[in-house]
């Protein structure tokens, strides 16, 4: 079961590692003409109701493989106006080999006759709400035909992910969906098929651009995207700096750091940037958690660890808070130590590295996919995320497990995990704690990567920090 959002990212994902949407269009395109064939002897009347996207591409690759059959493609819209190269190649094929193609600008005269089989793909599975024109007035033709209706990944007008309608629908015999099912296709008096399009499973496991997905509205304002607490420092001042620094970098609004007192000026001199709310003394303590909870339930997300040192009485201090906290934070550094025997009902992403994974109770194994499983196995008895950082970093909330491959030799310098830690914080304040760690180790490894291939090795974990940005964005 996939998500449309999820769907999308995957399809990304499979292009950026090699297997071009082209040839997943191919595929699709194939199945659809595979389902009709099924229902409809040649020679069958077949009317393709087509959009302007890649669902109708979809339909104009099945149309090549339907010559058997007294087929004519419904394009509404122009054929300038095809949002997608890939499709717009498609429907130049059809074209150029004098396939009965129309151009319906009316939705009113739209004139399918009386098909056997009517192809639904005027939307996919990226299209909510309610129909507009001229697909609306499409849909209530194709539902007064008296034809078995095949709908292209999801039918027009249903959300693929609920499987409601905001207006009219098409409502669909069977539907052709791909690579795996939509939540919302189990509610419907259908047939559904999933069709294998040829997606690597790499393309759901590794993390890769397609999960960088994630727009702000036009109209946000101040703290819209985020306000993450950063606790850390006393022993080193460095790590609460950089991962403050990494946090405002991937996007969040503001970010605070709590800090000791006699560490506050020298944190706050890394940037004017930062704002610190020093407590009294030069390192955590449990006299200091009932305000540490109290700031911490002004912001959405809270990044524990970096720099605190393991005094007993901050540890300490480090449970007592983790009991007392219900939101979401990221504990990095020492701090991880003391989860595995915190009853919590927080939601925790606990980045460790393998030493650090080993003092937690987990196992660490040398082959990666090996390390995938002892991760997963040991997250879900956890009951938190794990974000095990290595060459291959590992994520798992203990049911679904990424794996990341940015990232390079040069990023064992100390400070690279401070910078995740912030980057994971401001994430997590957008998005789910699994998909903001994968996405945190992704973008910290890219910005590690293009680090390198500018200055070489020798890096710093303040080279990281700047090149975020760059590294979160998607590039067109």
């Amino acid at each position: 079961m996939i998500t449309s959002d999820r769907m999308a990212a995957v399809d990304e994902n499979a292009e950026a590692f090699g297997v071009p949407r082209k040839q997943l269009m191919e595929s699709s395109g194939n199945a659809v003409a595979r389902a009709v064939r099924d229902i409809a002897d040649p020679g069958a009347q077949v009317a393709v109701v087509a959009g302007r996207g890649n669902n109708g591409g979809d339909a104009f690759v099945a149309v090549r493989f339907l010559d058997d059959y007294d087929v004519t493609v419904h394009l509404l819209g122009r054929p300038e106006t095809i949002s997608t190269d890939i499709a717009r190649e498609n429907w130049d094929a059809l074209e150029a080999s004098e396939y009965d193609t129309r151009t319906v600008t009316d939705s009113k005269a739209l004139g399918l006759g009386d098909p056997d089989v009517v192809v639904d793909a005027m939307l996919g599975t990226g299209v909510t709400g309610a129909l507009r024109e001229p697909e609306a007035t499409a849909a209530e033709a194709v539902n007064d035909l008296d034809a078995t209706v095949v709908a292209v990944d999801v039918p027009s007008g249903v959300d693929a992910d609920t499987g409601t309608a905001a207006g009219v629908a098409v409502d669909a015999d069977r539907v052709v969906t791909f690579h795996d099912e939509k939540p919302g296709l189990a509610s419907l008096d259908a047939a559904v098929t999933v069709a294998d399009i040829g997606i690597p499973a790499a393309a759901e496991l590794f993390v890769g651009p397609g999960d960088l997905h994630h727009t702000r509205r036009s109209q946000s304002h101040k703290g819209d995207h985020g306000e993450v607490l950063v606790v850390g420092g006393g022993p080193y001042t460095g790590a609460p700096a950089l991962s403050a620094q990494a946090a405002l970098r991937a996007g969040a609004d503001l970010v605070r750091v709590a800090c000791p007192k006699s560490v506050a000026r020298e944190i706050q001199g890394y940037s004017e940037n930062l704002i610190v709310r020093p407590f009294d003394g030069d390192h955590l303590q449990p006299s200091h958690v009932d305000g540490l909870t109290a700031l911490a339930a002004d912001h959405d997300v809270v990044v524990f660890g970096p720099g605190l040192g393991d005094e007993d009485a901050t540890l300490d201090a480090v449970a007592d808070f983790l009991e007392s906290y219900e939101g979401t934070a990221v504990v990095d550094a020492d701090a991880l130590q003391v989860v595995p025997e915190v009853d919590t009902d927080a939601t925790l992403v606990c980045t460790p590295h393998q030493g650090e994974l080993l003092k937690m109770g987990g196992k660490t194994a040398d082959d990666w996919r090996e390390r995938t499983d002892l991760v997963e196995s040991f997250a879900a008895e956890l009951g938190h995320v794990l974000l095990v950082k290595g060459a291959y970093d590992i994520i798992s909330d203990g049911e679904v497990t990424r794996v990341n491959r940015t990232g390079n030799p040069g990023m064992t310098v100390g400070g690279t995990g401070d910078v995740l830690a912030g980057t994971t914080g401001a994430l997590a304040c957008v998005r789910n704690a699994r998909h903001a760690a994968a996405v945190g180790a992704y973008a910290n490894g890219r910005a590690g990567d293009a680090a390198v291939e500018e200055n070489g090795y020798g890096l710093l974990a303040t080279d990281l920090v700047d090149r975020l940005p760059v590294a979160l964005r998607r590039d067109e």
